[in-house]
């Protein structure tokens, strides 16, 4: 249990709990009162975690992607490469630029001004629902928005799939079927976490841009919501 992938998930399994942890009390509350009234406070802070958490998420991702790449394909130097020193920096590094990252798009939302009595069609409080809902110019906060997104959501992904196509060409030059299913087993669980995180989050935004709309489907948003993160220990722990 103190070998690096399990450091990892444990990081992994505090995000998902963070993440879901900022929406679904709120999302309870209001379904209980039938009240859906969120103070300009409590939605700032909401937007906050959910962006910091979210962050994090993509950056353990990307972490856990390179730990199967030395495991695969540097076996003989995994326990020199992931050592404990490098996990930890690279979970504290990524939760600093994930901590800034939010901060600098709350304080973007801050010098934005919305009408009175504003209604969010979500469940939760999201950074590009607050964006687009603003009665003041929010094209500066757009643009700091989607370069934050591609370079901070686009960067992991890039490194991500770089680690599964070098993954893929080991696995290929190994002669034995049962040595190709070993290799490919140890990194099973990771591919199908990564899958279910990037799909149903493109999924809902590129349904929402195929409708010609800004706002994505509160119900689609569930599944990367509350349905991934709840999917997560389930496909770890089968394995």
């Amino acid at each position: 249990l103190h070998s690096p992938m399990y450091f990892l998930l444990s990081n992994l399994s505090l995000a998902d709990i963070c993440i879901t942890s900022t929406t679904i009390p709120k999302m309870l509350v209001n379904i209980q009162t039938q009240s859906k009234v969120i103070t300009y406070a409590e939605c700032l802070t909401q937007m906050y975690f959910f962006t910091l958490f979210g962050g994090w998420d993509h950056f353990l991702l990307t972490v856990m992607a390179y730990d199967r790449f030395v495991a695969i394909c540097h076996p003989l130097q995994y326990m020199v490469i992931m050592n404990p020193q490098l996990c930890v920096l690279l979970v504290l590094v990524f939760w600093i630029l994930s901590a800034l990252d939010s901060l600098l798009q709350c304080l973007m939302v801050l010098h934005l001004s919305f009408c009175p009595d504003l209604e969010i069609p979500h469940f939760f409080c999201e950074l590009n629902q607050m964006n687009q809902l603003a009665c003041s110019d929010n094209f500066l906060n757009n643009i700091v928005m989607y370069f934050a997104t591609v370079l901070l959501g686009g960067g992991p992904l890039v490194g991500i799939l770089y680690s599964y196509s070098k993954i893929v060409s080991s696995i290929r030059a190994i002669p034995s079927a049962q040595g190709k299913y070993k290799a490919f087993s140890t990194c099973a669980s990771h591919l199908s976490v990564v899958s279910l995180f990037y799909g149903t989050s493109l999924g809902v935004y590129l349904s929402s841009a195929g409708t010609h709309s800004s706002q994505p489907s509160a119900t689609a948003s569930v599944m990367y919501t509350v349905v991934t993160p709840m999917l997560n220990p389930i496909i770890y722990s089968l394995r």
